[in-house]
């Protein structure tokens, strides 16, 4: 094994209203799709959605796939050009449906950073 990573995939119980949200929102744009599993193009890393049920069944570990999961587990962070680009970027997804968690602003570590969720309240941030 590498220690690179080459996938990063979220797990979802709502495929659709997810590949629409990283599709339309976000402007993803979807390179595959079957019922359970949807990649995006992706520059780097791949990324995909897969639902929960798929994994359980094809890993049989029914607990940790279908387990109610609480607070934040991981982050996706999508980089802007300038502080303009994050003020512009974070209005367009806000106005496009993403969940507005805190507008733009100058972070202590230098960076103007801003954060939204997804449909299953997922939090990610944009920055420069």
């Amino acid at each position: 094994m590498k220690a690179k990573i080459n996938l990063i995939t979220i797990l979802t119980n709502d495929i659709t209203r997810m590949t629409q949200f990283y599709r339309d929102v976000i402007g993803f744009t979807v390179s595959g799709e079957s019922p359970n599993n949807v990649e995006f193009e992706s520059e780097g890393v791949r990324f995909a959605i897969c639902s929960r049920e798929i994994m359980s069944e094809i890993t049989g570990n029914h607990y940790s796939f279908l387990e109610e999961k609480k607070g934040q587990s991981f982050e996706l962070a999508f980089p802007c050009d300038s502080p303009e680009d994050v003020e512009k970027t974070y209005k367009g997804l806000i106005g496009k449906g993403a969940t507005t968690i805190k507008a733009p602003a100058q972070m202590p570590w230098g960076q103007t950073t801003a954060f939204f969720a997804d449909p299953d309240g997922n939090i990610h941030e944009i920055f420069c």
